[in-house]
C-alpha cells in the first residue's frame, strides 16, 4: 500500500502498489508520507480528550456501547 496526494492537492488517498506506479506515471498524483494520510484523513473523526492519568491531551474515538467478542463469549460461558 502506498499513500498518493493528487497534483491539485484535493485527494489524499492509499492504493496498492501497482496502482500508485500507474498514477505517478500519468501524472496524476505524488508520493506522501502515510503520516499526512492519518493526519488530514483517517483522524478526521476524532476529537481531542484529556488523558487522566497523564493530564495530556490525546485525540480518540467516539466509543459505541456494543459488546465486544470476548465479553459476549464470557457471557455464554457464564450462564
Amino acid at each position: 500500500m502506498k499513500t498518493m496526494k493528487t497534483l491539485d492537492g484535493t485527494k489524499i488517498i492509499r492504493v496498492s502498489d501497482e496502482k500508485a506506479v500507474e498514477l505517478y506515471h500519468n501524472m496524476e498524483a505524488n508520493y506522501v508520507p502515510k503520516s499526512l494520510w492519518k493526519e488530514q484523513v483517517r483522524d478526521v473523526n476524532k476529537e481531542e480528550e484529556e488523558n487522566k492519568e497523564t493530564g495530556k491531551t490525546e485525540m480518540v474515538t467516539k466509543k459505541s456501547n456494543k459488546m465486544s467478542k470476548s465479553q459476549k463469549r464470557h457471557l455464554r460461558k457464564s450462564k
